[in-house]
């Protein structure tokens, strides 16, 4: 069983960053392909961005594509969300998930493990 916390969650105002990281429990870390999604009050859980085993490839939303980057380190078994330029719409709960399989996924049932989310906040 994979436990994952993520931290960095908080209130910013619109145009700043915000980093997220989710900690993995496993020592194999680097064998999950690792997602980020998200999801807003009254809507569906989102795809945000996701990673391979290795992070040599990667994949976001078109939504975040050029604004988040998506990296990971195996050796802290840590996963990363930089978020930068962040707009009222970005306000969401932020879940990081791993995956078993290897490859980047865009759908939340081809996850296998979930965090407990943290809260970003955007401000206009």
């Amino acid at each position: 069983q994979v436990q994952l916390v993520e931290t960095g969650g908080g209130l910013v105002q619109a145009g700043g960053s915000l980093r997220l990281s989710c900690a993995a429990s496993e020592r194999t870390f680097s064998n999950y392909a690792m997602g980020w999604f998200r999801q807003a009050p009254g809507k569906e859980r989102d795809f945000v961005a996701a990673i391979t085993w290795g992070g040599t490839t990667t994949d976001y939303a078109d939504s975040v594509k050029g604004r988040f980057t998506i990296s990971r380190d195996n050796a802290k078994s840590t996963v990363y969300l930089q978020m930068n330029s962040l707009k009222p719409e970005d306000t969401a709960v932020y879940y990081c998930a791993a995956r078993i399989i290897s490859g980047t996924g865009r759908r939340a049932y081809e996850y296998d493990y979930w965090g407990q989310g943290t809260q970003v906040t955007v401000s206009s």
